[in-house]
């Protein structure tokens, strides 16, 4: 990708990481997002957030000049996230982009039916995915992770003109809105849960996008490289600083993210009724876009086979007559592999092949339509509040290890 801006500077060589512990990331649980939380407070007490929604819905593209009557705090919230991160290496987020390329029906398939139910895996998460509105319309969130990726994944992702910039920046503030409502009345127990959308809860779901999805990748029988492993997992470090992730805290490298990722999940994972319903309207949604009903088990089957039979028998994934045939998966894959590094013209089929099942089923959730992310005024009543990489040298993941 083309940076927008002079060479990145270098940065400091890296010191050794501290062991995670229980009070290193109890730590991270009280902390939020200040610049965010900061401007979403300022509109919210000020009474511009309708404003603020109606006139961002004209920014959607990077570089575009902001509307006139766009309010102040907003607008010098905007100009000190226009840009990415000063130490970003360009040629590492071109390999993320080449290796989107050569996997993204791959990467689809483990964010919709990995990376997602292991979101509803996470009991408080779960119920704070559920006090939003977004969630009673389980296509709009797929919708908007799916586009978001996508975005991500474009030459001119941080160059003027791309949609991703923008999408970043009203993430973020999203976040921050839910934060200001779940504690603005003290009906979300911070001394107990800590902050909504914690720092550690927005690293875990930078894990759950980027290490679980290389994981996904390996237990589909992909074969990828460390190369094209660790760009990909550099491509989200720098979506998370865009999203105001505390890179002092963020694992550098695949080995810290498994420790991260692995302590989190035990620390947190477990049933809960909201991660039950919101996993079932995802297999609902699925089985819509499957066509007929002849298939529609495989979307249980997949989750099943990717989250492993504890973590579905939690999240009530129903058993079904695919459970044991989905396993043939691998070798599937393996063969059109293989017709694709056997064949330049195979490649290039695969990879539109690829591309436009990405979009049709893109297209399927969004119904055509370019997602708009806007500040939430009131949450639901639930909380009471109104070139592809050669396939040699191929990586394999970090061993599963919980820090001491």
């Amino acid at each position: 990708m083309t940076p927008p801006m002079p060479p990145p500077v270098t940065p400091p060589p890296m010191t050794p990481p501290e062991p995670r512990t229980e009070a290193s990331m109890d730590a991270l649980r009280r902390a939020g997002d200040e610049l965010a939380d900061a401007t979403v407070a300022t509109l919210f007490e000020r009474g511009e957030v309708g404003t603020f929604n109606t006139l961002m819905r004209y920014v959607s593209t990077a570089g575009a000049p902001l509307p006139d009557g766009l309010p102040d705090v907003a607008r010098e919230y905007l100009h000190a996230t226009s840009t990415p991160p000063s130490w970003v290496d360009w040629g590492e987020m071109e390999k993320a982009r080449l290796f989107f390329i050569d996997n993204n029906v791959h990467i689809s398939t483990a964010l919709s039916f990995a990376s997602m139910p292991a979101c509803y895996l996470v009991p408080h998460v779960a119920k704070l995915l559920s006090a939003t509105h977004g969630l009673s319309y389980p296509s709009k969130r797929m919708a908007e992770t799916g586009q978001f990726t996508v975005y991500l994944m474009q030459p001119d992702a941080f160059e003027a003109g791309s949609r991703f910039i923008p999408a970043a920046q009203k993430v973020r503030l999203l976040h921050a809105s839910i934060r200001h409502h779940l504690t603005r009345e003290n009906r979300w127990d911070v001394a107990a849960s800590g902050v909504p959308i914690c720092q550690e809860d927005m690293i875990g779901g930078q894990m759950f996008f980027s290490m679980l999805v290389l994981d996904s990748l390996h237990r589909l029988g992909i074969h990828m490289t460390s190369e094209g492993a660790d760009a990909y997992y550099y491509a989200w470090r720098v979506v998370g600083a865009m999203l105001g992730v505390d890179q002092e805290a963020v694992p550098k490298t695949l080995d810290e993210a498994r420790g991260f990722l692995d302590l989190y999940m035990i620390r947190h994972m477990g049933p809960s009724p909201e991660g039950s319903h919101l996993t079932r309207q995802l297999i609902d949604l699925y089985e819509e876009i499957v066509p007929g009903t002849l298939f529609d088990p495989i979307v249980s089957a997949l989750i099943r086979y990717l989250v492993g039979d504890t973590c579905a028998d939690w999240l009530d994934v129903p058993r079904t007559r695919w459970d044991t045939l989905v396993k043939s998966v691998p070798h599937l894959l393996g063969v059109l592999e293989s017709i694709e590094d056997s064949s330049p013209l195979g490649a290039w089929a695969l990879d539109r092949l690829g591309h436009l099942t990405t979009v049709l089923e893109l297209s399927s959730l969004t119904r055509g339509r370019v997602m708009h992310y806007a500040i939430p005024e009131h949450l639901r009543k639930d909380y009471g509040v109104s070139s592809a990489p050669a396939r040699t040298r191929r990586w394999a993941p970090p061993a599963a290890t919980v820090s001491p």
